[in-house]
């Protein structure tokens, strides 16, 4: 009786004026416990009734909101993320939740917009950082990502995921130097992840520097999404150093790993020497696809290798049609200096011809 009466009043009272609600405590308390014993509904009723009588009550809110997040009611834990927000402004893991849960929702501007809102107030943010770069990356805003990515460095230097993304971010503007520097940084930091490796030699090749191109693509074999892609990489290596051998043996290897790849060496017109030693069958057995379906690469990467790729074909045809271009240019030079050739020759021969004719002329006049 004692304690009921005297002590935990006085408890009460003493956490109150430290700003602690009672009444909010044992909500919280018993939500936590509906939850862990699975009884979500009740849980949610109980939160419900805190935050009515507790409008500012920023517990109430955060576990509401991430009640609503595991339901999948996105649009209802942003508003509920808000309101703690509102109630507590430093709290910056609320501000990445809405931010993340509006990219999720597909509204990319307005994330970009809380994200920024937030890496001012807490510029050392790692995932906020990443994240915002990633949605600038995505809406071709590669200058800002740049300076993100950068700013971010400041806080952790030694990260491959920044160092990376900012690798794929100067490779989008076509800064191939830029892009290599940061490539490099990011194999340093973990030479287990091969995607920087990867970027790395695309670049090599689309500055024609075949041996530094074959030892990245050879360091991506070991990586089992990027083995087919690194044997194809290799067979055009070959192709290019007139090594056919060596050629045929990696196109199979990329066609084994992925069918894809034998539509792709069967269309390209620097395998045309080797096309009919291309042997291995794009029939896969069951095991095989499904080994396929697990060897997926992230989009990001896909987009950033594509590109690469693109980018060296299309140097590759501009180079072939410069060459083309100069010949054709000489060419012309020839057939011009031919054509005066032919002009002077044919004035010098009238000219002996007139000579000759006024001779005999004069001759007959003479006679």
């Amino acid at each position: 009786m004692y304690i009921f009466s005297v002590i935990i009043p006085v408890i009460i009272i003493i956490l109150e004026e430290k700003g602690y609600i009672f009444t909010e405590i044992i909500y919280t308390i018993a939500s936590k416990f509906l939850m862990i014993i699975g009884d979500k509904k009740a849980a949610k009723a109980m939160l419900l009734k805190l935050v009515e009588k507790y409008p500012n009550s920023y517990i109430g809110h955060v576990m509401l909101a991430k009640l609503y997040e595991k339901e999948g009611g996105m649009r209802r834990a942003i508003d509920e993320y808000v309101l703690a927000v509102d109630c507590n402004t430093k709290d910056y893991n609320s501000y990445y939740k809405i931010a993340n849960l509006l990219n999720e929702l597909g509204k990319k501007d307005e994330a970009i917009e809380m994200l920024q809102n937030l890496i001012s107030k807490k510029p050392e943010y790692y995932d906020a950082s990443i994240l915002l770069g990633d949605l600038l990356c995505e809406k071709e805003r590669f200058k800002e990502a740049v300076s993100v990515y950068t700013d971010a460095l400041r806080y952790k230097p030694a990260d491959y995921d920044l160092y990376y993304n900012l690798g794929i971010a100067y490779t989008r503007l076509n800064d191939f130097s830029s892009a290599k520097e940061c490539y490099e940084k990011a194999a340093e930091i973990n030479h287990r992840l091969h995607n920087a490796k990867y970027n790395l030699g695309q670049i090599a090749l689309i500055e024609k520097d075949l041996e530094d191109a074959e030892k990245y693509f050879e360091e991506c074999l070991l990586d089992e999404e990027l083995e087919a892609k690194a044997y194809y990489q290799l067979a055009k290596i070959a192709m290019l150093k007139d090594e056919k051998d060596k050629a045929i043996l990696f196109a199979n290897k990329a066609i084994e790993l992925d069918e894809t790849y034998l539509k792709i060496i069967t269309k390209e017109e620097l395998f045309e020497p080797i096309r009919k030693y291309i042997t291995v069958s794009a029939k896969m057995n069951e095991e095989h696809e499904h080994k396929k379906e697990h060897k997926k690469v992230g989009k990001r990467e896909e987009d950033v290798q594509k590109y690469l790729e693109d980018t060296y074909i299309l140097i590759k045809d501009l180079n072939e049609n410069e060459i083309k271009n100069r010949i054709n240019a000489k060419l012309d030079t020839i057939f011009k200096e031919e054509e005066v050739k032919r002009i002077r020759k044919e004035a010098e021969r009238n000219a002996e011809l007139e000579s000759e004719e006024s001779l005999e002329i004069q001759k007959e006049k003479d006679y």
